[in-house]
């Protein structure tokens, strides 16, 4: 995929242009731009810098009331020695700061946790108590695939938490290689399988670092490069996870990927319901932890009337704070059902 040339030759063509009287070489340059995407179209179809490149394109020249017919630019001489730190390393594996650059806003984002018995928040600001047993997938998408594996709290429970969390960062050719992340019960690594800390030696290799927050208990994994941040947290004897994602990224799927409990939530065979559970000693137990009663309280006095265990608090009161950490609306926080 030549997309890197085609945003370097770009942004050579037009860093000298400035002020009011740039439109027509402006122009020039955006229909350059487009017939130099169109050349890598086929070879570019999957790459998320490609499709953000076109979509930038398209908005600018609305913007600045460009025509698509018209004179276009010779490429221009690429310099001898490129700086591959530049705008083209910026360009794919800070995605944020490119995203800005191309679209003159931030990206908007997404929040979605599973956590408890368990628990699942969707992007979409559902809110499901599920009883999946097994292993589920909460994200499956074109650059992140996110499975979570549900064990019984005991022996002949009903209740059941996650016991194990593997996460895979897809393949990015100029940011990082494919990099597996797993935890378990007494086991939340501050490294990948591979026992690296970031996303390798290519040029955006940093751009995919983990965090350890907590010894042993909590870390958190930052994916510049598609704008994601996840946290992986222990509470006792269940594992949570939250993330907050581009939305550009979190919808980045097929149809034939349509079973992501972070986007539609649990399958309907498998959800519960909450019945009268409100008991008293739960509940001051919870109040402890979370002072409103909405679904994260529910969830909380649920999980400890099912399970017996007093740490459902602390899985309750993580989610809610990776929840307040990577909602950009903050009036979206308390979900009440």
């Amino acid at each position: 995929c030549k997309i890197l040339r085609c945003n370097s030759e770009y942004v050579a063509a037009t860093l000298p242009l400035r002020g009011p009287g740039r439109g027509a070489a402006f122009c020039t340059a955006l229909r350059s731009y487009s017939r130099c995407t169109r050349r890598t179209a086929r070879t570019c179809r999957g790459d998320l810098a490609f499709h953000s490149a076109v979509h930038g394109i398209e908005d600018l020249m609305i913007q600045n009331n460009c025509s698509r017919e018209g004179p276009t630019a010779p490429p221009r001489p690429r310099p001898p020695a490129p700086d591959r730190q530049g705008f083209e390393s910026l360009d794919v594996c800070d995605y944020e700061r490119s995203f800005l650059y191309k679209h003159g806003r931030p990206p908007a984002f997404q929040h979605c946790a599973a956590f408890g018995d368990p628990h699942i928040r969707t992007f979409h600001h559902d809110f499901h108590t599920c009883r999946v047993e097994g292993s589920w997938p909460l994200l499956d998408n074109d650059y992140l695939f996110v499975q979570a594996t549900s064990s019984p709290v005991a022996e002949g429970s009903n209740a059941t938490v996650t016991s194990k969390l593997t996460i895979i960062f897809k393949n990015m050719k100029e940011c990082i290689d494919q990099k597996v992340y797993q935890a378990e019960l007494d086991n939340v690594p501050a490294a990948f399988q591979d026992g690296s800390v970031n996303g390798g030696a290519r040029p955006g290799g940093s751009s995919l670092a983990i965090r350890e927050r907590a010894p042993g208990r909590h870390v958190e994994i930052r994916a510049a490069y598609i704008g994601t941040t996840i946290a992986v947290r222990q509470a006792g004897r269940q594992l949570s996870f939250s993330i907050r994602a581009a939305e550009e990224v979190a919808r980045a799927f097929t149809e034939e990927q349509d079973l992501q409990l972070c986007v539609g939530g649990c399958p309907r065979s498998q959800r519960l319901g909450r019945g009268r559970v409100a008991a008293d000693a739960a509940r001051a137990l919870c109040r402890e932890m979370l002072p409103v009663e909405d679904v994260y309280f529910q969830s909380c006095v649920f999980d400890v009337v099912t399970s017996g265990d007093a740490n459902f608090t602390m899985a309750a009161r993580g989610a809610l704070e990776d929840a307040r950490l990577f909602l950009p609306d903050a009036e979206k926080l308390h979900i009440f059902q």
